[in-house]
């Protein structure tokens, strides 16, 4: 009866006149779901309807004029009908139990599977959450995927294959949203049982405890057991465990482990005051598969002895005016001690017993870790004795008390009551190098004279290198100038001039064949004479001639200016040696040159016989 909507026809003809625009609707399709009124075309359910069965009608209405009588028209049409969904269904789980495993080596929030429960609903209707229950251990837990509507078995806690190897557990679906108009069709709810299985693996050695804390007392002879770690391998093979130490090379010096049993001991003797903990990595290895290793962490306390006496906190500068009374404090004095204590550290202070005798300072000690040291006569005398030098006894509380002799120096000052802290510092260096004021005052002043004496050197001769003008310096050049004119009668004639002068190892002529076209040696003949002052060779010869002058030791402690008739590096021409010839003098015609010129006129004339000439 739950109306769903109205349909409405019309009608062109006069509604006033007789039945011709007078309606009446039916239906043609969809029944027995759906039914109509004939006169106001009301759609109305007429059954029960489930969308889970069925989401959508399409429903055919017909509307007749004169009241469905013969002869009337009509005409139709189609009416679509969707079903929205109501939160009418359970959920429900497609299994009724599950088997899952997980390894025992498995960290925490790993998956172990997954549960579903279907739901006829659509959209909201169909959300869920999973719950478990009946599960003591709480090893397990379960999340929804809201885009699949699973539900996601996670690992809560690392399970063990030996301790338990298998997990039973209840899990629940519960409708996120229910609709309390169909809580009497029952609960909106499922379960299912999931059965877990645990896979053995081989899991690395396991320690008795994490972290370990250990104590020892502060020079123990080496080798005093410090304590005992323990791990075993949780398989069921139990393979033997070898432990390890991971130290730097400061802890290997100190501390050692038995690789079979664990137990750890000192390799030198501990000292509390330079480091009161130690701490370290033990590692335990499987001997069986050595790549299965676990780590603890060791903390060694190292306890306190009474190994140190006490001493005075810093050097205390004593001064007392040589006009001081009897009695006046002239100094206060406390101690430090490195050790601890239980009680609180209490020390003792007295003078050394070979200094009771003395009069002229006493000790006073003030039962709150400090003492005044106090004068015992009236006046001193500079002149007499300088310095006085304290024994200070201190002893400490401990078990047993140590006592230390510490040394108080009090310098004598020339004031009456009011020390000058700066001037008798300056009295007590003074005395200490064995020079009166007078003797310092005299060698600062020589030291000074003698610095300005060197100052003024230094500027009198600075003064001097800037006004020499460069015309002077050189007037102070000699020239030595050396000519030759000689042609040279050739390797007969040695006397005319040393011809060594004019060789050096940077310049060498270079041997080459000799050219047999005359009119071509001509032309290098020429070329050669155009090697002046301006050409590269020539620049070059100069230049090393002057760094050959300037490096030879032999050569006279002045300048010197060398002019030589310089040839070049070598003529064009080439050789006029017949050795590189290949062929014999007798072969060859010289006459050519007597057409270079009068300065190869000698030459020529040696040739002219054809004789034979060595070079």
């Amino acid at each position: 009866g739950t109306s769903v909507t109205q349909v409405t026809a019309t009608d062109a003809d006069d509604p006033s006149y007789g039945n011709s625009a007078r309606l009446l609707y039916s239906l043609i399709q969809g029944q027995p779901y759906f039914s109509v009124e004939p006169k106001t075309g009301v759609i109305r359910m007429a059954s029960e309807m489930d969308r889970e069965t069925k989401d959508q009608y399409l429903v055919i209405i017909q509307a007749k004029d004169m009241v469905g009588q013969p002869g009337a028209f009509s005409a139709t049409a189609t009416v679509t009908i969707n079903f929205s969904d109501v939160n009418d269904n359970p959920p429900k789980f497609q299994q009724r139990l599950y088997y899952m495993s997980v390894s025992e080596e498995a960290p925490v929030g790993t998956t172990v599977g997954k549960v579903f429960a279907e739901d006829s609903d659509i959209g909201d209707n169909a959300a869920m959450d999973y719950f478990i229950e009946a599960d003591s251990s709480d090893v397990f837990h379960i999340i929804t995927d809201n885009e699949t509507q699973e539900g996601i078995v996670l690992l809560k806690k690392r399970v063990d294959y030996e301790s338990r190897r298998r997990y039973s557990i209840q899990v629940k679906a519960v409708n996120r949203y229910i609709d309390e108009r169909f809580l009497k069709e029952g609960p909106f709810e499922d379960t299912t049982i999931v059965k877990i299985n645990v896979e053995d693996a081989d899991e690395p050695p396991v320690f008795t405890l994490e972290n370990y804390v250990m104590e020892i007392f502060e020079g123990a002879v080496s080798g005093t057991l410090v304590g005992v770690v323990t791990a075993r391998d949780p398989d069921d093979a139990d393979s033997p465990v070898r432990y390890s130490i991971v130290h730097s090379m400061h802890l290997k010096r100190l501390f050692s482990i038995n690789e079979h049993n664990g137990a750890i001991i000192t390799t030198e003797p501990l000292d509390r005051e330079i480091a009161s903990w130690h701490n370290f990595t033990v590692t335990a290895t499987e001997t069986r598969n050595p790549e299965k290793i676990s780590e603890a962490n060791v903390y060694v306390q190292v306890l306190d002895v009474n190994d140190n006496a006490p001493k005075f906190p810093k050097n205390y500068e004593t001064f007392v005016c040589e006009n001081a009374i009897s009695g006046r404090q002239i100094q206060s004095i406390s101690a430090v001690d490195q050790d601890d204590s239980a009680e609180g550290h209490h020390f003792y202070f007295s003078l050394a017993q070979e200094d009771t005798n003395s009069s002229h300072f006493t000790v006073k000690d003030n039962q709150d870790n400090t003492a005044g040291i106090f004068t015992g006569k009236s006046g001193y005398r500079r002149e007499e004795q300088f310095f006085f030098y304290l024994p200070i006894l201190i002893q400490d509380n401990g078990t047993p008390p140590l006592t230390s002799t510490n040394t108080l120096t009090v310098t004598v000052c020339d004031c009456d009551t009011e020390v000058n802290t700066f001037y008798c510092r300056y009295g007590a260096f003074m005395y200490s190098l064995g020079l009166s004021t007078e003797a310092l005052v005299a060698v600062l002043a020589c030291i000074l004279i003698f610095l300005v004496f060197f100052f003024a050197i230094v500027a009198i001769r600075q003064q001097q290198q800037k006004k020499v003008p460069f015309s002077e310096k050189m007037e102070e050049f000699r020239e030595n100038i050396v000519s030759y004119d000689d042609e040279g009668g050739g390797e007969q004639d040695t006397e005319a001039f040393d011809i060594s002068a004019l060789r050096t190892r940077a310049v060498m002529r270079t041997h080459r064949p000799r050219k047999k076209v005359a009119s071509e040696i001509q032309s290098l003949y020429r070329q050669s004479l155009q090697v002046g002052p301006d050409s590269a060779i020539f620049r070059q010869f100069i230049s090393e001639k002057l760094e050959e002058a300037n490096a030879d030791p032999s050569v006279p402690p002045y300048d010197s200016l060398q002019t030589y008739a310089f040839e070049g590096t070598g003529s064009l021409a080439g050789s006029l040696s017949s050795l590189g010839s290949n062929t014999s003098d007798m072969d060859q015609s010289y006459d050519y040159l007597t057409d270079w010129g009068p300065h190869f006129k000698h030459l020529a004339g040696m040739y002219s016989s054809h004789r034979a000439v060595g070079d």
